[in-house]
């Protein structure tokens, strides 16, 4: 790329570039290597530039398509880039002037494979820069039709329009404290922490700044750096969502635990944290999210307690049987629709079978681990019901002749246990308590809870 174009959105480009190949999620690159050498403005404006990109790309494609001559053009996917980034700091961005804007678009453009619709790229971005920016665009707008007819149907109309707007809005970073002297570590090293919405052991923090500088000089589950000897410095706090921290926390005590699709391992060490003198099976079909899961948790005081293995939860055997399992099963993912935005543009209605096949093959393998007088926690961070409700019903009516004594536990009153420990508290707690518990099932929602959305269901074998 020319030097004519900034940092910031070079990183930006290559980042949706990427996303747009599926080489990798927007999350994990606006936190990789590229980003983290950016000064904290640059990283700031990139940041801006690839969320806002992705979250209102469907409201940018219509607007610049208003300006083709054949608006079902097949435009080439850089020349398609170069209008989206342009267009979406054309019509949501205050500080950009508008000429720098069109100017590095068409610039990226004309050096890409779609140096050929350059021209067409500068047209139709002076044509979006005329219309005002007193637009408004409504949320809705930009999800799928399908998707959000599904939300309405399910949860409501207001429900349905917080979780859209929730899914636009700039992230609430949350971590989790690892030791005692975490907080006074961070807040020496000048990051502004808040309370949690509702978990005793989580911050939020305050701006941007903070959360760049705990991904950049603290280490943690996200970023960890190592010393001079090649030996991990050990964490002082992890970036994790509450929603996360919280099924972690749902999970119980027992000796011996199984974690059966544990990568990346937030929600492992906070099993391990709560469970000190625990054996842990941490299973993984992915070798390399397993082996960086292990690195990152090489300090651990636990890890003489932790047996890593690349296993398919759906086939495990030879292991067991364990007196508590965290059953957190590969989803969707659109309970993390601000967190991750591309995935409201890949995932497909027909998407929700396979899923749905692949999540009850799990379970049902897992269920047959159970001990006597053991508990499984089911989780998935997706909103929709084949994904979670019907799973669980589906798996305890297949295996009840095999896998006697299965009873399904409200999760209210792991909640209140919960609360009574001093784990959960504060007003965030009281309305999650009010409104995140249906049938014994637990789900958060975005927008309505403090926190992405979850769903769980606990799983009790009779002793």
């Amino acid at each position: 790329m020319p030097a004519t174009i900034a940092l910031a959105r070079q990183a930006a480009f290559d980042i949706l570039r990427k996303v747009g190949l599926e080489q990798g999620n927007s999350d994990t690159l606006l936190h990789g290597p590229s980003v983290n050498a950016l000064s904290q403005p640059d990283r700031n404006l990139c940041t801006t530039l690839v969320l806002g990109t992705l979250r209102w790309q469907r409201v940018l494609d219509a607007e610049c398509r208003r300006f083709l001559s054949r608006p079902d053009f097949a435009l080439p996917d850089h020349a398609l880039l170069a209008l989206r980034v342009g267009a979406y700091q054309l019509l949501f961005l205050d500080r950009i002037p508008a000429h720098a804007a069109i100017f590095e678009a068409v610039e990226w453009a004309k050096h890409s494979e779609g140096a050929r619709q350059a021209g067409l790229v500068n047209a139709v971005l002076r044509k979006v820069a005329a219309l005002s920016k007193q637009r408004s665009y409504a949320a809705e707008q930009a999800y799928p039709e399908w998707m959000v007819a599904r939300w309405r149907k399910f949860y409501g109309d207001e429900a349905c329009q917080r979780i859209c707007e929730e899914g636009q809005q700039k992230l609430r970073t949350a971590l989790r404290l690892l030791n005692e002297d975490a907080e006074e570590e961070l807040r020496s090293a000048g990051i502004a922490l808040q309370p949690g919405a509702f978990l005793t052991k989580a911050r939020c923090i305050a701006d941007a700044e903070g959360k760049a500088a705990l991904t950049s000089q603290i280490s943690d589950f996200s970023a960890m750096e190592q010393d001079a000897e090649n030996r991990m410095a050990a964490p002082r706090a992890q970036l994790q969502d509450e929603g996360s921290q919280l099924i972690a926390e749902l999970v119980g005590h027992g000796a011996r635990i199984l974690d059966c699709c544990a990568a990346p391992g937030g929600k492992t060490a906070v099993l391990l944290e709560n469970n000190l003198d625990a054996q842990l099976l941490a299973c993984d079909v992915h070798p390399t999210r397993l082996a960086t899961m292990r690195r990152r948790l090489a300090t651990s005081p636990a890890q003489a307690r932790i047996e890593f293995r690349v296993a398919d939860a759906a086939k495990l055997a030879n292991v067991g049987p364990f007196d508590r399992i965290l059953c957190d099963v590969p989803c969707t993912g659109t309970g993390t629709l601000a967190r991750n935005p591309e995935i409201r543009h890949r995932l497909q209605p027909q998407e929700l079978a396979r899923q749905t096949e692949r999540q009850r093959a799990i379970l049902t393998a897992a269920l047959g681990l159970l001990a006597p007088g053991g508990r499984l926690l089911y989780a998935t961070c997706s909103l929709e019901p084949e994904e979670n409700e019907r799973v669980v019903e589906a798996c305890l009516q297949e295996v009840q002749s095999s896998v006697r004594g299965l009873v399904r536990l409200d999760l209210r009153e792991e909640f209140d246990r919960l609360e009574q420990q001093g784990i959960v508290q504060g007003e965030a707690a009281a309305t999650l308590r009010a409104t995140g518990f249906r049938d014994g099932y637990l789900r958060t929602l975005p927008g309505v809870h403090l926190c992405d959305g979850f769903f769980a269901a606990l799983i009790e074998r009779s002793g």
